[in-house]
This record gives C-alpha cells, sequence and structure tokens, in this order.
C-alpha cells in the first residue's frame, strides 16, 4: 500500500465542508472523507510550523527532541552527546526511515527544510523535492511536480511513501488573482460580530486587530510585487469590510489549496494507483481568525492554533467506517504511530506516538484522556485538553496581555470568548496539574535534565516574540491603547521614558 500524507499549512477544520463549514471551500477533499474517516479532535502536540513537523517526523513531543521554537537554542534538536553512535535517534527512526527501512521509496516535495533551516527534516527521504518557493508558492506550482512524478513513478514495483506540503492558507493569503473571490457573496461566520471586532480594536499584540501584520503594518518586502496579498489581507481590522476580506483571504487560499489536491487525486486515479494508494490529510497547526485577538497567523497553544484536520482513507482498513467521524483525543503523531502499524511495523520505543490500528474500527473508542499542547514560537504557552474544555497556561505572552492562566469551555464557548478561570478555579486548577503532571512524566523521560520551554524563557521569549518594547507601547499609547500598554509595561518590567513637555 502506497501513503500519501498531504499536509496542508495552516489548515483549521472548521474551514472545511467536511467539518460543517458553512462556505464550499473543500469538495476535493469532502469527497475524500466521504470515502474515509475523519477524525475532530486530532492536535498537534507543538505549534507552530517548526515543532509541529519535527514532532510529526520523529514521532516525539518538542519536550524530548528540543525543538520547540523558531529560533534560538530551542528551534534546534538536543545535541546527542558522546554516546552518540553513527546514528542518533533523531533521524533514524523517524516516520520516513520507517518506511525506507521496511522496502517503501520515500519522497518529500516540500520547501519546509530550507525554509526553517530544519535539515534534520529530510532524514529518511531518498528523494527530496524543494519546491523553491520557501513556502510562499501556491498550489499551482506544487501540484504539477507531484502529478509528473506520479506518471514517472508511481506505477514502480516499490510502494511509496510521499509527504507533500502544500502552503495557500499560511499568511500572508496569496492566492492569485484571477482566481478571484468565490466567497464575495457569503457571509462570514456568525461568531463574529462589530461588538468583537471594537473589543478586538482596544488590545494588543502582533497579528492583533490593529496589527494584523505584525507589531506593525505590512513590511515593504511583503507587498512588494503581491498584488494578490495586497487585495486578499487587509493591514487591520478597522471595519467589518476589512473582517470579510480576512476570512475570505484565509477561505480563497484553502479552496486554491483544495483544488489541486484534487487535480492529484486525479492524478493518482489516471495512473491506477488510487486503490492502493493510503491518503492522510492533516496540517501542521491551524489558525486564528480573530479568536484571542490573532488575525491570520498561529501564535498561541488554544484550540484553534493546536486542533487540526485528520482525514484517513486507507483501502480495506476505513471502508467500514466511509464517511464517519471519530471523536477520540488523539496527537497527529498518534496516526504517524498508527500508519505503521497497519503497514505491519512496530512503533520504535523512543516514540510517544501512540498506535491505535487495533481499535481503528471502534467508533469514538477513548485513546488518550486529556493531551497537553505546547507553544513556544510567538507566546510561551502550555494547554491542557480533555472533555469539553481547554486550560491554557501563559509563560510569555508575547505582548497579548493574555492572563497567566485561561479556561474555555468549547461545547458553549467554542470560539474561546469567555475565560472562566477565575468564575471556576476549581475545573482551572486540575487543567493546571495535568500540564504539570504531563511535564513531569516527559521529563522522566528524557535523557536530558533541560524542558526546552525554560531555555525559550530564559532567552527572554520566543523568536516572534522579539520587539522593541518601548516603541510598541509607544505605538499602543498612540494608538488609543494606553489601559493595555500600562498593564504591558507593569508585567514585562519595562521602563518608559518620560514624556517630553
Amino acid at each position: 500500500m502506497n501513503i500519501l500524507y498531504i499536509d496542508i499549512d495552516s489548515l483549521r477544520p472548521d474551514h472545511m465542508g467536511c467539518y460543517g463549514y458553512h462556505r464550499k471551500t473543500t469538495p476535493n477533499i469532502d469527497a475524500l472523507a466521504a470515502e474515509g474517516l475523519r477524525f475532530t479532535n486530532c492536535y498537534a502536540p507543538d505549534v507552530p510550523c517548526l515543532p509541529s513537523r519535527t514532532a510529526m517526523t520523529t514521532g516525539r513531543f518538542g519536550i524530548h527532541t528540543g525543538v520547540i521554537n523558531h529560533g534560538g537554542v530551542a528551534c534546534q534538536p538536543f545535541i546527542w552527546g558522546e554516546d552518540r553512535q553513527f546514528f542518533c535517534n533523531m533521524t533514524q527512526p523517524n516516520w520516513a526511515s520507517q518506511f525506507q527501512s521496511n522496502g517503501y521509496h520515500t519522497v518529500a516535495f516540500s520547501p519546509f527544510a530550507q525554509r526553517h533551516g530544519a535539515w534534520h527534516w529530510y532524514a529518511g527521504f531518498m528523494e527530496i523535492h524543494n519546491t523553491g518557493g520557501g513556502g510562499q508558492e501556491t498550489a499551482d506550482v506544487i501540484a504539477p511536480q507531484v502529478t509528473d512524478w506520479l506518471e514517472r513513478k508511481g506505477g514502480d514495483d516499490k510502494p511509496f511513501f510521499m509527504w507533500l506540503n502544500v502552503w495557500d492558507p499560511h499568511t500572508p493569503y496569496r492566492t492569485p488573482l484571477d482566481y478571484e473571490n468565490p466567497f464575495k457573496d457569503e457571509p462570514i461566520p456568525e461568531w463574529y460580530t462589530e461588538e468583537v471586532r471594537q473589543e478586538h480594536w482596544k488590545q494588543a499584540g502582533p497579528h492583533s486587530a490593529q496589527e494584523v501584520n505584525d507589531y506593525v503594518p505590512a513590511p515593504k518586502w511583503l507587498l512588494d510585487g503581491r498584488d494578490a496579498v495586497k487585495e486578499r489581507q487587509p493591514d487591520s481590522i478597522h471595519d467589518m469590510e476589512q473582517a470579510k476580506r480576512m476570512f475570505d483571504g484565509y477561505d480563497c487560499g484553502v479552496a486554491y489549496a483544495d483544488y489541486y489536491v484534487g487535480k492529484i487525486i486525479e492524478s493518482l486515479k489516471e495512473q491506477g494507483l488510487y486503490e492502493n494508494t493510503a491518503i492522510i490529510i492533516s496540517a501542521d497547526h491551524g489558525e486564528n481568525l480573530g479568536e484571542l485577538n490573532v488575525y491570520g497567523d498561529h501564535q498561541t497553544a488554544d484550540q484553534f492554533t493546536c486542533n487540526i484536520p485528520m482525514i484517513v482513507r486507507w483501502p480495506g482498513v476505513t471502508d467500514d467506517r466511509a464517511g464517519e467521524s471519530d471523536d477520540r483525543l488523539l496527537y497527529s503523531l498518534d496516526m504517524a504511530a498508527t500508519s505503521l502499524e497497519l503497514s505491519g511495523m512496530e512503533v520504535p520505543d523512543v516514540w510517544d506516538g501512540q498506535g491505535f490500528a487495533q481499535n481503528l474500527s471502534e467508533p469514538n473508542k477513548a485513546h488518550r484522556d486529556n493531551l497537553v499542547t505546547s507553544q513556544a514560537a510567538w507566546c510561551c504557552q502550555r494547554a491542557a485538553r480533555w472533555d469539553d474544555y481547554i486550560c491554557i497556561e501563559t509563560y510569555h505572552d508575547s505582548w497579548h496581555d493574555y492572563p497567566d492562566l485561561m479556561l474555555f469551555d468549547l461545547a458553549n464557548d467554542p470560539h474561546e470568548q469567555n475565560n472562566l478561570a477565575d468564575s471556576n478555579p476549581e475545573l482551572a486548577e486540575k487543567g493546571k496539574a495535568m500540564i504539570a503532571k504531563w511535564k513531569q512524566e516527559m521529563m522522566e523521560k528524557s535523557r536530558y535534565d533541560v524542558d526546552p520551554m525554560d531555555t525559550v524563557l530564559s532567552e527572554g521569549g520566543s523568536l516572534h516574540s522579539k520587539t522593541d518594547p518601548v516603541a510598541y507601547l509607544k505605538r499602543l499609547r498612540e494608538t488609543g491603547r494606553g489601559e493595555a500598554a500600562d498593564r504591558l509595561a507593569a508585567k514585562h518590567g519595562v521602563q518608559e521614558p518620560a514624556p517630553t513637555a
């Protein structure tokens, strides 16, 4: 059985038709989901891009690999040490290498390793196609390279394991303008109202309502020659028209990615490979579209950055559950482990991913009682996810002015608008205790005596949180957010110059 893993960057499930979205963003993926199984509670354990893909390919959490940031010490794997042999377990028992050592031709279509300097990600791939755009290329660039490969090599005697990255929903939103806007006459999600927009306008942080393109309006390098970005992504959400531009820009990226996923599936069918190829569609992380006042980015350990789609069509395995959803809690790397089991392989002992092939046919069979997600490239946070709740513990707020503890009831408050930490302290403490217990258990299993989260905090915060605090606080005061500036100055110990007469 061939294995095709389609990794669509920044894809959040609730903006897909098969997960109930009111817009027809994903007709091709929806059709595949109708033939397979759709998981609703799958989470990336470490976010965003570099930590997530490192976790997925190694089968291990960032606390064990050392990779949780986009810069600084903790964006590189732990140094193995003097007992390292010819191979280390960062490269040898990873996802691709398991298939390689079991007779698969392993191939990747992605610029990811070059984009992030993440050369460890290439381990196990026999053939690497760097699509050359550093993650800024659109799917029309990537898909023809994949379909050409399928035409040339897909029918070889050797089965293949392919990891394919599609980047279109990732900010900045840049779907080619000749695609137009299929959603121009359709409403945005009902939860986002003028009242929400006005509340966000008073708040602080990178990619917040007044700074959609980071702490300041979009830099010149981002917009030069980028007419699509100018059209599809606003600098700020100063009215509801800009909010609609934001939602439409993201959804156009999702739809454009879906269109070319359809082309790849069509090629599999034309080459006679479709019935002998297991297809897994997922993402490295999701995308906040206003939740926690983050627009068009993935900066938190919350539901919308960490919850990802997981759609599996595996001939002979998922047929009996075609079109069903499955609500069990799982990490993305649990599915990587399950793919090994379904292929007749053992899950490496060093993996944190836990396979569930033996009970895949049992709807909603409990897999994990709770999950812990981590973010350290923007905010420094960990979150516990269990039952209907997510509890987020913040160690560095990346200038968002988040409280140290947030608790949300996702069943009754699906867009995280009402923090229950103060009104329900016992439940908040339960979540906090889950995070502490998880850390203790993970450190007991680690060959290192350091939590990389502590490393990031010792560096003053994550790569993307680094800014000139005095300049940013000045901007907050100049844009009517003096109260937020006061709180952030006190929280971060910033000494601002006295105002001149």
